[in-house]
């Protein structure tokens, strides 16, 4: 390990670890050590430029949205930013419709022509489901967009994401997909859409350029933990269950497998993402020279997404087994702040977060921790 004493260790160089690294370098001018398990800055948003010169995210399409002010000025000191409005297609009985389903969506599927935001609004009274308070996600699907799309659309897309049906997760994961009562087709609604001009790693390498912090790649945090010398304050961003050695059983991550493919064609497919949800292995395909500026080339890149298991932890299974596990390890962290101890990001706090909101989380955590009254 790189010099002797640190004043903060921070375990994980994602979005959590490196903004906290960064204001404890920068703000109050600490000397701070990153541990990271794998071999690059960046967590799950690394990306790279592959040999067709098309910037590939290698852990799946990653998309800057946000309505918080402060993370906006914030992430914009360490890149420029173009504007991008993500549009996702679903591909359902040999039909491209949009995601989250719109005025679009129905007529195509249901072959009628809704031509109103009024008439989109009845439509959804009369084939929704009555269901005051969904208790999980298939009660929150039928609430909201009825049955017939709910399964052409959703259930089986859910079974393949998560390997469990609607109707064993919280309704907070459909929750997360908005229903139109127009013809917008954009994905987020957010003030602000944007992708960084050189890359999020490039955003990564800006955050941690400072001379006062040293990061140990290829570095099993639990293996070197005994040799780590005095400090003061400890994060850690990894799995919360890990952390306390399983002491109160595993909780359950989703993972990704992605398999890359070239083809000699100016594109593959229309959009950036299209969503499988019956058929297929795979959930989607993402194509991602449609997220450059520049579409140049003969050549493009797409990748398709097969979850799983088994791999790097993506998202936390929101479903009341999980939630009850992670409870007895959340009052364990919380007795660790005593001793300077955090537990911090997604899969520490174990919750689906966008990026907006892990930046968030953690400048608020530092604001708090160093200007709280």
């Amino acid at each position: 390990m790189k010099g002797s004493n640190y004043d903060i260790i921070i375990v994980g160089a994602g979005i959590s670890g490196a903004v906290l690294a960064e204001r404890y370098a920068n703000i109050l001018n600490k000397k701070v050590l990153i541990i990271e398990k794998r071999n690059h800055i960046s967590g799950n948003c690394y990306d790279y430029v592959d040999g067709n010169g098309i910037l590939i995210s290698k852990y799946g399409a990653h998309l800057f949205h946000t309505n918080f002010e402060d993370v906006w000025r914030y992430v914009n000191n360490f890149s420029k930013w173009y504007p991008y409005h993500h549009k996702v297609l679903s591909f359902v009985e040999g039909k491209l419709v949009p995601v989250p389903v719109n005025i679009t969506t129905v007529n195509s599927i249901f072959n009628i022509n809704i031509k109103n935001e009024r008439e989109m609004r009845e439509w959804i009274g009369a084939n929704a489901v009555k269901i005051e308070n969904p208790k999980n996600s298939e009660e929150s699907a039928l609430s909201r967009v009825g049955k017939v799309l709910y399964e052409k659309m959703f259930k089986n897309y859910t079974k393949k994401q998560w390997d469990l049906w609607p109707r064993e997760l919280d309704s907070s994961v459909m929750d997360r997909i908005p229903v139109r009562t127009n013809f917008e087709d954009g994905y987020f609604s957010d003030k602000f859409q944007a992708l960084p001009e050189d890359g999020y790693t490039a955003v990564f390498d800006n955050m941690l350029n400072s001379k006062r912090i040293d990061i140990e790649l290829n570095t099993d945090f639990f293996k070197i933990k005994d040799k780590i010398g005095k400090h003061d304050k400890l994060f850690f961003t990894g799995p919360i269950d890990e952390f306390f050695d399983y002491k109160f059983g595993k909780l359950q991550y989703r993972c990704l497998n992605f398999e890359f493919e070239n083809h000699r064609k100016k594109f593959f497919q229309t959009n950036s993402v299209i969503n499988y949800p019956n058929g297929n292995k795979f959930t989607r395909i993402v194509e991602y020279k449609h997220f450059s500026r520049i579409k140049k080339g003969e050549m493009t890149t797409i990748s398709k997404e097969y979850p799983t298991w088994e791999g790097e932890p993506c998202y936390p299974v929101p479903r009341p087994v999980n939630n009850e596990i992670y409870k007895k390890y959340e009052l364990e962290a919380k007795r660790l702040e005593k001793e300077n101890i955090y537990l911090v990001g997604r899969l520490a706090n174990y919750k689906y977060i966008n990026i907006d909101q892990a930046f968030k989380n953690s400048l608020d955590l530092f604001n708090n921790m160093t200007y709280a009254l």
